[in-house]
């Protein structure tokens, strides 16, 4: 879904030589009825899409489908625009220009995700305290009467504080484990998926603490 109709097809063409089954088309509103009326493993959204952008389309995917992996397109430039897309359930994102086998790479992690489990998680629902439950199949957080589904990024953020928790995480760790690397926005984009950790979890016991310059400890009481 790219606004760029040479950028697209250039697109297009490399990852179904990769064997990808891809739809793609040149403006939001299309891409929003192919969603719609099909079942896809993955979003790969331009933010400056015509007729619907790509921040609002994401917005709709996930009133959908809170699960299928979004990674956005921005230009190298539009920082905050990264920080933005993340916010609204974006999972990852890639700047212009950009080679196909780092887009592959990206695909390749999410889609692997997708098809195992989450180590030592088996398919046991753990519940945390009284309050809080998670399904890690699933990726079901439940908090009091309340159930949120996560994303996939957000999914492995918990499992892996929860999985170390008690202990202190480093931020190099956690980087390393979620993104593949500790660049600069990636180091943005885990304080984003803390602060929507954070919100889903509100004030009932289980808390991702900061540790300063140092990184984040998951308690729970």
């Amino acid at each position: 879904m790219e606004d760029d109709l040479t950028l697209s097809f250039v697109t297009r063409d490399n990852l179904t030589l990769k064997g990808y089954a891809i739809d793609a088309t040149d403006n939001g509103k299309d891409a929003l009825q192919k969603f719609c009326n099909n079942k896809y493993d993955l979003c790969i959204l331009d933010i400056m899409l015509p007729k619907m952008d790509g921040f609002t389309l994401a917005e709709k995917i996930r009133e959908r489908d809170l699960q299928v992996p979004i990674i956005f397109v921005t230009a190298r430039s539009a920082k905050e625009d990264k920080i933005h897309g993340l916010k609204l359930g974006g999972d990852d994102y890639i700047t212009k220009p950009f080679s196909i086998e780092e887009l592959v790479l990206k695909i390749e992690v999410f889609l692997k995700r997708r098809t195992i489990q989450l180590p030592d998680e088996g398919t046991t629902i753990k519940e945390i305290n009284q309050k809080v439950t998670w399904d890690p199949v699933n990726l079901l957080l439940t908090v009091g009467d309340q159930k949120h589904m996560l994303t996939h990024r957000e999914s492995e953020l918990f499992s892996f504080l929860l999985k170390n928790r008690e202990q202190v995480v480093r931020r190099e760790e956690l980087l390393i484990e979620l993104w593949g690397h500790d660049h600069f926005f990636s180091s943005r984009s885990l304080d984003v998926f803390v602060s929507r950790l954070r919100k889903h979890l509100g004030n009932n016991g289980v808390v991702i603490e900061n540790v300063y310059n140092v990184g984040y400890r998951l308690k729970v009481y």
